[in-house]
């Protein structure tokens, strides 16, 4: 498949490049299920060592006093360019996350290069891998004091998001609005650097690194980066588990909707020539 053949439809090497990832999880998942749940374990570390440094910094800058208030609005920001980072160390590892497989599952299905079954199977295995990985750096958390200073801004932002559920329907559309734009921002990444016109590693890294900042700073709501989380905490403080399932069963569907819908399967439809090619047959295809 050539690359913008047809300036109709620009995003070819991008729809492309997708199945080509898809062939390769599909045959991982289901041939090598141990070696892609290591590899969505990985993800899941990433995920969660980026994530208490995040918090870690953003309580440095809260420490400092000036005037009659603290640094925190600069910690936030700077804390969410440090979490940013987790997404250029996850795609240069190899490492598979769920939210971003989301959008290459929905393309796959979408031409018919799996079936949904599938589809399921895989974004299971990536989740309860991620979410493994979510435990085993939550570990060595629990037996030392490395996130003795971030703890009380991590708790703050657990009670948040589970304050999302207890609040109801209001809570409910909150938190799943959040979670929708939060894997748009994260696909809208991905395919910017599947597209094949970023061809340099430092804006690919560069355009990661603010998808995911946006989506820290504004308070999306990622249900890999929460079930990560509520371990952490959970483990040290405590957890009221029902509010936590509620909050990342909201997360995941959000995160479909914001992933495998509006990037996934709108770019899957925007660049499908099909049936412009049975109309035009003179046309080269993409």
């Amino acid at each position: 498949m050539t690359s913008q053949a047809n300036p109709l439809f620009p995003g070819k090497h991008f729809i492309g490049t997708v199945l080509g990832a898809l062939d390769a999880k599909v045959e991982m998942s289901g041939e090598m299920t141990r070696r892609y749940l290591q590899r969505a374990a990985m993800a899941g570390i990433i995920i969660g060592l980026f994530y208490a440094t995040s918090y870690a910094v953003t309580a440095a800058f809260d420490a400092v006093r000036v005037g009659g208030s603290t640094l925190l609005p600069l910690g936030r920001l700077v804390g969410a360019v440090t979490f940013g980072w987790a997404l250029v160390f996850i795609h240069y590892s190899k490492s598979e996350l769920l939210t971003s497989n989301m959008m290459i599952v929905s393309i796959g299905a979408y031409h018919r290069r799996t079936s949904w079954q599938r589809v399921l199977r895989l974004l299971g295995l990536c989740y309860f891998g991620n979410a493994i990985g979510g435990f085993f750096v939550a570990l060595p958390f629990l037996f030392s004091t490395v996130t003795r200073t971030a703890m009380p801004l991590m708790q703050h932002a657990v009670d948040t998001k589970l304050a999302y559920v207890s609040a109801g329907p209001s809570g409910w559309t909150d938190l799943f609005m959040r979670a929708v734009l939060c894997n748009f921002m994260i696909n809208i990444a991905v395919l910017l650097v599947y597209n094949g016109l970023i061809r340099d590693d430092l804006t690919k890294s560069l355009v990661m690194v603010v998808a995911v900042a946006i989506f820290a700073f504004m308070g999306f709501e990622h249900s890999v980066a929460n079930t990560v989380l509520f371990t952490i905490v959970g483990l040290q403080e405590g957890l009221d588990v029902g509010l936590a399932a509620g909050n990342i069963a909201i997360a995941l569907v959000g995160n479909f909707i914001g992933g495998g819908v509006l990037i996934g399967l709108y770019y899957a439809y925007v660049n499908d020539d099909a049936s412009y090619l049975r109309r035009h047959p003179e046309t080269p295809a993409g």
